[in-house]
Protein backbone atom coordinates (compact mmCIF):
# COMPACT_ATOMS: atom_id res chain seq x y z
CA UNK A 1 0.00 0.00 0.00
CA UNK A 2 1.21 3.52 -0.86
CA UNK A 3 0.10 6.83 0.63
CA UNK A 4 -0.69 9.71 -1.75
CA UNK A 5 -1.35 12.43 0.82
CA UNK A 6 2.06 14.04 0.33
CA UNK A 7 1.49 14.10 -3.42
CA UNK A 8 -1.78 15.98 -3.17
CA UNK A 9 -4.38 16.36 -5.88
CA UNK A 10 -2.96 19.29 -7.78
CA UNK A 11 -2.58 18.12 -11.41
CA UNK A 12 1.07 17.95 -12.42
CA UNK A 13 2.41 17.29 -8.92
CA UNK A 14 5.16 14.65 -8.90
CA UNK A 15 6.64 12.37 -6.28
CA UNK A 16 9.41 9.81 -6.65
CA UNK A 17 9.66 6.83 -4.32
CA UNK A 18 12.08 3.95 -3.84
CA UNK A 19 10.99 1.10 -1.67
CA UNK A 20 11.77 -2.56 -1.08
CA UNK A 21 8.85 -4.91 -0.48
CA UNK A 22 8.50 -8.66 0.03
CA UNK A 23 7.18 -10.78 -2.81
CA UNK A 24 3.66 -12.14 -2.31
CA UNK A 25 2.75 -15.78 -2.83
CA UNK A 26 2.51 -17.34 -6.29
CA UNK A 27 4.36 -14.56 -8.07
CA UNK A 28 5.30 -16.49 -11.18
CA UNK A 29 4.29 -19.33 -13.48
CA UNK A 30 4.73 -23.11 -13.32
CA UNK A 31 8.48 -23.16 -14.01
CA UNK A 32 9.87 -19.83 -12.79
CA UNK A 33 8.94 -17.02 -10.42
CA UNK A 34 9.85 -14.83 -7.47
CA UNK A 35 9.89 -16.91 -4.27
CA UNK A 36 7.57 -15.68 -1.54
CA UNK A 37 9.29 -13.20 0.75
CA UNK A 38 12.05 -12.33 -1.74
CA UNK A 39 12.91 -8.59 -1.71
CA UNK A 40 11.52 -6.62 -4.66
CA UNK A 41 13.10 -3.22 -5.28
CA UNK A 42 10.59 -0.64 -6.54
CA UNK A 43 11.40 2.67 -8.21
CA UNK A 44 8.18 4.65 -8.59
CA UNK A 45 7.07 7.92 -10.13
CA UNK A 46 3.72 9.19 -8.86
CA UNK A 47 2.01 11.92 -10.88
CA UNK A 48 -1.20 13.62 -9.91
CA UNK A 49 -3.63 13.95 -12.82
CA UNK A 50 -7.25 15.11 -13.10
CA UNK A 51 -8.73 11.66 -12.56
CA UNK A 52 -6.30 10.14 -10.08
CA UNK A 53 -2.68 9.14 -9.62
CA UNK A 54 -0.62 7.87 -12.54
CA UNK A 55 1.99 5.41 -11.25
CA UNK A 56 4.98 4.58 -13.42
CA UNK A 57 7.70 2.31 -12.13
CA UNK A 58 10.17 -0.54 -12.37
CA UNK A 59 10.33 -3.64 -10.20
CA UNK A 60 13.59 -5.57 -9.81
CA UNK A 61 13.86 -8.98 -8.19
CA UNK A 62 15.67 -12.31 -8.28
CA UNK A 63 13.64 -15.04 -9.93
CA UNK A 64 14.24 -18.77 -9.51
CA UNK A 65 13.06 -21.78 -11.44
CA UNK A 66 14.32 -24.66 -13.53
CA UNK A 67 15.55 -25.06 -17.08
CA UNK A 68 12.84 -26.55 -19.28
CA UNK A 69 15.47 -28.54 -21.23
CA UNK A 70 17.71 -30.08 -18.56
CA UNK A 71 15.61 -29.41 -15.43
CA UNK A 72 18.59 -27.85 -13.62
CA UNK A 73 17.79 -25.00 -11.19
CA UNK A 74 18.39 -21.49 -12.50
CA UNK A 75 18.45 -18.01 -11.03
CA UNK A 76 18.50 -14.61 -12.70
CA UNK A 77 17.68 -10.95 -12.17
CA UNK A 78 14.43 -9.62 -13.61
CA UNK A 79 13.32 -6.04 -14.26
CA UNK A 80 9.66 -5.34 -15.05
CA UNK A 81 8.28 -1.95 -16.09
CA UNK A 82 4.68 -0.93 -15.49
CA UNK A 83 2.31 2.04 -15.62
CA UNK A 84 -1.18 2.26 -14.12
CA UNK A 85 -3.76 4.93 -13.33
CA UNK A 86 -5.36 4.73 -9.90
CA UNK A 87 -8.57 6.72 -10.16
CA UNK A 88 -10.10 8.91 -7.46
CA UNK A 89 -13.47 7.49 -6.33
CA UNK A 90 -15.06 10.91 -6.83
CA UNK A 91 -13.47 11.60 -10.21
CA UNK A 92 -15.72 12.76 -13.04
CA UNK A 93 -17.53 9.61 -14.22
CA UNK A 94 -17.83 10.96 -17.75
CA UNK A 95 -14.07 11.41 -18.02
CA UNK A 96 -13.40 7.91 -16.71
CA UNK A 97 -15.91 6.47 -19.18
CA UNK A 98 -14.26 8.27 -22.07
CA UNK A 99 -10.82 7.07 -21.02
CA UNK A 100 -12.03 3.48 -20.72
CA UNK A 101 -13.72 3.48 -24.11
CA UNK A 102 -17.20 3.22 -22.55
CA UNK A 103 -16.56 -0.45 -21.79
CA UNK A 104 -18.19 -2.01 -18.73
CA UNK A 105 -15.38 -4.54 -18.38
CA UNK A 106 -12.76 -1.77 -18.31
CA UNK A 107 -14.81 -0.03 -15.62
CA UNK A 108 -14.66 -3.18 -13.47
CA UNK A 109 -10.88 -3.42 -13.96
CA UNK A 110 -10.29 0.19 -12.88
CA UNK A 111 -8.08 0.53 -9.80
CA UNK A 112 -8.88 3.24 -7.26
CA UNK A 113 -7.24 5.40 -4.64
CA UNK A 114 -9.07 4.66 -1.40
CA UNK A 115 -8.54 6.82 1.68
CA UNK A 116 -5.51 8.35 -0.07
CA UNK A 117 -3.97 4.84 -0.40
CA UNK A 118 -3.50 2.61 -3.42
CA UNK A 119 -2.62 -1.09 -3.56
CA UNK A 120 0.19 -1.78 -6.02
CA UNK A 121 0.14 -5.60 -5.70
CA UNK A 122 -2.23 -6.34 -8.65
CA UNK A 123 -0.17 -4.14 -10.96
CA UNK A 124 3.11 -5.58 -9.69
CA UNK A 125 1.87 -9.14 -10.11
CA UNK A 126 0.74 -8.57 -13.70
CA UNK A 127 3.99 -6.82 -14.64
CA UNK A 128 6.29 -9.46 -13.17
CA UNK A 129 4.38 -12.48 -14.48
CA UNK A 130 4.22 -11.03 -17.99
CA UNK A 131 7.97 -10.31 -17.91
CA UNK A 132 8.88 -13.90 -16.98
CA UNK A 133 10.07 -16.22 -19.76
CA UNK A 134 7.60 -18.96 -20.67
CA UNK A 135 10.44 -21.36 -21.57
CA UNK A 136 13.37 -20.50 -19.28
CA UNK A 137 16.70 -22.15 -20.08
CA UNK A 138 19.94 -22.25 -18.09
CA UNK A 139 21.77 -21.17 -21.24
CA UNK A 140 20.71 -20.53 -24.81
CA UNK A 141 22.55 -23.59 -26.20
CA UNK A 142 21.49 -26.02 -23.45
CA UNK A 143 21.34 -29.48 -25.11
CA UNK A 144 18.84 -30.81 -22.58
CA UNK A 145 18.50 -34.44 -21.51
CA UNK A 146 19.03 -37.71 -23.35
CA UNK A 147 15.66 -38.94 -24.58
CA UNK A 148 16.68 -42.57 -23.94
CA UNK A 149 18.19 -42.51 -20.45
CA UNK A 150 17.65 -38.97 -19.13
CA UNK A 151 21.35 -38.15 -18.79
CA UNK A 152 22.27 -34.44 -18.85
CA UNK A 153 23.93 -33.94 -22.23
CA UNK A 154 25.88 -30.86 -21.13
CA UNK A 155 27.86 -33.06 -18.74
CA UNK A 156 28.76 -35.57 -21.47
CA UNK A 157 28.78 -34.01 -24.97
CA UNK A 158 29.76 -37.36 -26.55
CA UNK A 159 26.87 -39.23 -24.92
CA UNK A 160 24.92 -41.38 -27.37
CA UNK A 161 23.14 -44.71 -27.78
CA UNK A 162 23.51 -47.14 -30.67
CA UNK A 163 20.28 -46.99 -32.55
CA UNK A 164 18.61 -50.38 -32.94
CA UNK A 165 15.75 -50.92 -35.37
CA UNK A 166 13.26 -53.16 -33.55
CA UNK A 167 12.29 -54.68 -36.90
CA UNK A 168 15.76 -56.31 -37.11
CA UNK A 169 16.18 -57.15 -33.42
CA UNK A 170 15.11 -60.81 -33.86
CA UNK A 171 17.47 -61.32 -36.80
CA UNK A 172 20.35 -59.86 -34.81
CA UNK A 173 19.70 -62.49 -32.16
CA UNK A 174 19.94 -65.25 -34.80
CA UNK A 175 23.14 -63.77 -36.16
CA UNK A 176 24.62 -63.84 -32.66
CA UNK A 177 23.69 -67.56 -32.27
CA UNK A 178 25.20 -68.50 -35.64
CA UNK A 179 28.40 -66.67 -34.77
CA UNK A 180 28.71 -68.67 -31.55
CA UNK A 181 28.28 -71.94 -33.51
CA UNK A 182 30.97 -70.90 -35.96
CA UNK A 183 33.37 -70.20 -33.09
CA UNK A 184 32.75 -73.68 -31.67
CA UNK A 185 33.56 -75.31 -35.01
CA UNK A 186 36.73 -73.30 -35.45
CA UNK A 187 37.91 -74.21 -31.95
CA UNK A 188 37.82 -77.93 -32.90
CA UNK A 189 35.19 -78.91 -30.35
CA UNK A 190 33.12 -81.75 -31.77
CA UNK A 191 29.47 -81.97 -30.97
CA UNK A 192 28.62 -84.23 -28.03
CA UNK A 193 26.52 -86.49 -30.26
CA UNK A 194 29.61 -87.28 -32.35
CA UNK A 195 31.51 -88.48 -29.26
CA UNK A 196 28.59 -90.68 -28.29
CA UNK A 197 28.51 -92.29 -31.78
CA UNK A 198 32.27 -93.01 -31.67
CA UNK A 199 31.93 -94.82 -28.31
CA UNK A 200 29.05 -96.93 -29.62
CA UNK A 201 31.10 -98.02 -32.65
CA UNK A 202 33.94 -99.15 -30.40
Amino acid sequence: MFDTRELGRRPGALQRLSRTVEAPRDLGNEVIGVPEGTPIALDLRLESVMDGVLVTGTARATVKGECVRCLEPLERELAADFQELFAYPDADARTRTADSGDDAEDEEDTLFVEDDLFDLEPVLRDAVVLALPLQPVCREDCPGLCSDCGARLADDPDHHHDAVDIRWAALQGLVGTNQDDEKDKLSGDAPRSAHVDEKQEK
